[in-house]
């Protein structure tokens, strides 16, 4: 594969981990309300919450840290 493939690749594949991230986020924030508007279970959804997008949050930052990292090494390696 071309340099230029890849690196969309890895681009679309940034973009789209941070969008999923995005929609969980929305989609728990979402279902708090829901719970909180018809006073149904709010501490479990508060508690998926609490795990779910920090450990989603953590998971985007990783591959977006990798791929800056990666992108770094190879600007150095071009001043070389």
């Amino acid at each position: 594969m071309s340099h230029k493939v890849i690196r969309v690749l890895q681009i679309v594949s940034i973009a789209l981990i941070w969008v999923f991230v995005i929609a969980v986020a929305v989609w728990i924030a979402n279902l708090i309300l829901v719970a909180h508007e018809h006073r149904d279970a709010l501490d479990a959804s508060v508690a998926i919450s609490i795990v779910a997008i920090p450990l989603f949050l953590f998971l985007a930052s990783i591959l977006t840290y990798v791929y800056v990292g990666l992108q770094r090494g190879k600007a150095d390696e071009d001043t070389l």
